[in-house]
């Protein structure tokens, strides 16, 4: 843990290490119930619930999500079941399958990619933001 600590500041080096952590569910993994992170979360196995605040969310190939996912930044390559939420960013490879909608201020999609929803391109809106919820 020492290694982790800043010189004369350990809240901050808790904070840091936190935003920084990695989870993986690893291939063959099944994981039931919501998941709720602040870092990265590396799949490769099956959620089946939502999958709430990463601030980066891989999904591999071989990875399914049954349940809607809100991320800053996501990249699929296996399968959504449920909407996408990415505040920054959204990737889909070649690979990628999401049966839901999409909002998203960026998206990149390759070639083979599936959308089976509607995408929307605009600004993240919140539920409690007048300006927001009058802009369409």
């Amino acid at each position: 843990m020492s290694l982790l600590r800043k010189d004369g500041d350990k809240g901050d080096a808790r904070a840091g290490a936190a935003e920084a952590a990695l989870s993986i569910i690893a291939a063959g993994m099944r994981i039931i119930g919501n998941i709720e992170t602040t870092g990265t979360l590396k799949i490769d196995g099956r959620i089946e619930g939502s999958v709430v605040g990463a601030r980066q969310l891989m999904l591999g190939k071989s990875g399914v999500i049954h349940g809607n996912v809100n991320a800053g930044e996501v990249v699929v390559g296996g399968t959504v079941d449920g909407g996408i939420v990415a505040n920054e960013r959204l990737e889909l490879q070649s690979s990628a399958v999401v049966n839901g909608d999409i909002d998203t201020k960026s998206i990149v999609v390759m070639e083979g990619a599936q959308i089976n929803g509607a995408v929307h391109m605009q600004g993240i809106k919140t539920a409690s933001s007048p300006a927001a919820q009058g802009s369409r």
